[in-house]
């Protein structure tokens, strides 16, 4: 069954990166985008989870792609299956935005997807719940062109599986080298 709400929703995504000013893509990559790449649509991949809180939320600074820092706490893990395998992530609340960030990369990162990884902003359902869709699962701006700072996924969210949902390598004709 195709979920056509993602379908729409990477269609906007496409014409906010053709034509919106406020594009992550200067004008002249602009001129030659088409449109992003995805794997289909997953369903397994689409999860509910309910997270392990930590009781000190340790306050870190995540490196970020141009050798700033940007402060998040260590809000929780949440634990999933891939396949066969088991997987974890931290979640990283930002007190400055107040949302919920998990950045990752897996064994696709730098061969199907962008190298530095990707995102997801899950949503919190309450009692330590989150809807964890990875079919979402983004590219930085910093993916399209070095003029954006992007927090670089720390060492305990790169996984050895294949996260095989959401977005994949921007296209080379439009977006910066790797």
């Amino acid at each position: 069954m195709v979920n056509q709400a993602l379908l729409d929703e990477r269609r906007m995504k496409d014409e906010f990166f053709k034509s919106h000013p406020h594009s992550p893509l200067t004008p002249d990559q602009q001129k030659n985008f088409t449109s992003l790449s995805h794997y289909d649509p997953n369903p397994d991949l689409d999860l509910t989870l309910e997270a392990e809180e930590f009781e000190d939320k340790v306050v870190i600074q995540m490196q970020t792609s141009t050798g700033d820092v940007q402060t998040y706490q260590k809000w929780g893990k949440i634990s999933f299956v891939v396949g066969d395998d088991m997987a974890e992530l931290v979640l990283f609340y930002s007190p400055s935005n107040g949302h919920f960030f998990l950045p990752f990369m897996d064994a696709t990162s730098g061969s199907e997807t962008y190298g530095a990884g990707r995102y997801i902003d899950p949503e919190w359902l309450g009692d330590n719940r989150f809807h964890v869709d990875f079919n979402i699962a983004y590219s930085p701006y910093c993916a399209y062109n070095d003029r954006w700072s992007c927090p670089i996924p720390p060492a305990e969210n790169r996984l050895k599986v294949r996260i095989e949902a959401g977005e994949k390598k921007p296209d080379t004709v439009w977006a910066v080298s790797y």
